[in-house]
């Protein structure tokens, strides 16, 4: 787990897939952390990404870093524990405008039954899964 955090932090940008009814829908994401040994993203509840989540809470993640990209396909799982929150939002402090822990509004996701791979043109595929 450790390396995909690692990869999505070198990337600083992914891509968040989730479907609504029946269409793809994907955005740009930055947060991650690790917590008590979870993986988490972090998003507004009042935000259609959150509500997605909540119907459907299948994921995929992307993105590229150093001609290598990810995919991670997961269940994301909110957790309303507001020191997770607060530890997201720690490693983030330009969301502190926005967001606050407890505030109603702040929410943290983690990565459950999770599978990376990490590929390029040139070397075999790495599985990860956590």
């Amino acid at each position: 787990m450790k390396k995909v955090y690692e990869f999505l932090k070198k990337a600083e940008v992914y891509y968040l897939a989730t479907v609504e009814g029946d269409q793809p829908r994907v955005r740009p994401f930055g947060t991650i952390d690790i917590f008590e040994d979870k993986l988490y993203i972090q998003t507004g509840k009042i935000k259609p990404v959150a509500n997605q989540m909540k119907a459907n809470p299948k994921v995929e993640i992307s993105a590229m870093a150093d001609g290598r990209w990810i995919r991670i396909a997961a269940e994301a799982v909110l957790d309303d524990n507001i020191a997770a929150q607060e530890h997201m939002l720690d490693g983030y402090p330009d969301l502190k405008a926005m967001y606050q822990p407890g505030d109603g509004n702040t929410e943290v996701y983690y990565l459950k039954n999770a599978t990376a791979q990490i590929c390029s043109f040139t070397d075999a595929p790495k599985v990860i899964t956590f």
